[in-house]
């Protein structure tokens, strides 16, 4: 299977790398129309949009058909848009509304293409390998988004502002060609659904009963919605934080969101190692805590270098603790259920986030700087990981969710 497994990464790969590019580009696109706090978070929170409005739609229709075919035509998408939005510059005819617009539609084929990438792991992989192949999964879209994504998108605007849309585009077709080697049929195990004129919402109600069924998954889906929530606070003010407050330029935003994906590759590399050392829920929530304190920190720190090193702390919090709750959660889930509990769990973590890049903004303008907002946002987080390690309590020290039931029944 590890064949399959690298066709999959190198897909994911080049699709990541054009991630990067945009999450780069698309805010400093935005900042040469306006430097209004809102409408950056705006900008943010349309990105993250499509998750609240398409998650559940996407696991379930994740469960009928072949997952690399989805995948295959997500990254199309993703291609087109970000080609018409290239032209669009060139052309001289961009607007806020233009740049908004992209954004959504970028986004709705992210919900597909991530989704798809998620629920494979577990059919080209072995399960004793689910951890490895995770963090493998978490390594690559961490190194292709920022080590490489975030300054070829910065250093590409600073030549001229149409390039790294060109270069994105570029990147998702060829992501698109490379599925076409990953051989043999990827769809789920067929599974009983309802009929009826009610079938869609059936299938999708069996999901969200699984879920609410099952304590661990509930439990943790609870609160990564909330720090979902809460981390967005910060996040969808970082272009105002570096070109305001550590008073970087454009070619240097990129560079600077370097040190999130050098902290990204090193909590996804010995994430696993600790797992075996010590128990999976105090990985987790000292994860979640370290994000809160660099996060809070940042707010106290107006140098490009201490603020690259708490930003590299940030990502290996978040990369670490991604690491262990998809692994519990391809544990746990049937096959057959996976995309549509995905679905569902993603629609009420990522439909948090336009919720809180909204707040974000707001923040900001209340306060009066990107680095209040980001101390509010370090606090919260850092409350949540005490939380966190009261709610998962109950539980096998290591989370280990194969002592859970496994049971599709609904």
């Amino acid at each position: 299977m590890s064949g399959r497994l690298n066709w999959l990464l190198s897909s994911s790969a080049l699709s990541n790398l054009a991630d990067g590019i945009g999450r780069v580009a698309f805010p400093l696109l935005a900042t040469t129309l306006t430097r209004d706090p809102v409408l950056i978070a705006g900008l943010a929170a349309i990105q993250q949009l499509p998750w609240l409005l398409f998650s559940a739609i996407s696991g379930v229709l994740l469960d009928r058909t072949d997952r690399r075919r989805a995948m295959l035509l997500a990254n199309l998408t993703r291609a087109l848009v970000i080609g018409l939005l290239a032209a669009v510059v060139l052309l001289d005819t961009l607007s806020i509304t233009v740049i908004y617009l992209a954004a959504l539609l970028v986004g709705a084929a992210e919900v597909v293409a991530d989704s798809a990438a998620n629920v494979l792991i577990p059919a080209v992989v072995e399960r004793d390998r689910l951890e490895s192949a995770n963090s493998k999964l978490q390594t690559i879209e961490t190194v292709c988004q920022t080590f490489v994504g975030n300054p070829v998108g910065s250093i590409a605007f600073a030549a001229f502002a149409a390039l790294p849309f060109l270069l994105g585009s570029g990147a998702f077709a060829v992501a698109a060609v490379l599925l076409v080697a990953l051989a043999g049929s990827l769809a789920p195990r067929p599974a009983p659904r309802p009929a009826g004129r009610h079938r869609l919402r059936g299938e999708l109600a069996a999901g969200i009963r699984w879920l609410r069924g099952h304590t661990l998954m509930a439990r943790l889906v609870v609160i990564v919605a909330l720090l979902g929530l809460t981390i967005e606070f910060s996040q969808a003010q970082l272009v105002l934080y570096a070109l305001q407050d550590l008073d970087l330029g454009e070619a240097a935003f990129g560079v600077f969101a370097l040190a999130a994906g050098a902290g990204g590759v090193l909590g996804a590399a010995v994430t696993p190692a600790l797992t075996k050392v010590l128990p999976r829920r105090g990985v987790l929530v000292g994860g979640i805590v370290l994000i809160g304190t660099a996060t809070a920190a940042m707010g106290f720190v107006h140098a490009p270098i201490p603020a690259g090193v708490l930003l590299g702390a940030f990502g290996a919090g978040v990369v670490g603790s991604n690491v262990i709750i998809a692994t519990a959660r391809h544990l746990a889930v049937p096959d057959e259920l996976l995309g549509r509990v995905l679905g569902v769990w993603r629609t009420l973590v990522w439909g948090a986030m336009p919720i809180g890049a909204l707040i974000g903004g707001l923040l900001t303008r209340t306060l009066g700087s990107p680095s209040e907002t980001f101390i509010v946002s370090g606090v919260c987080v850092a409350a949540i990981g005490v939380a966190a390690a009261f709610a998962l309590r109950p539980f096998p020290a290591d989370l280990d969710t194969r002592q859970e039931s496994r049971s599709t029944t609904a």
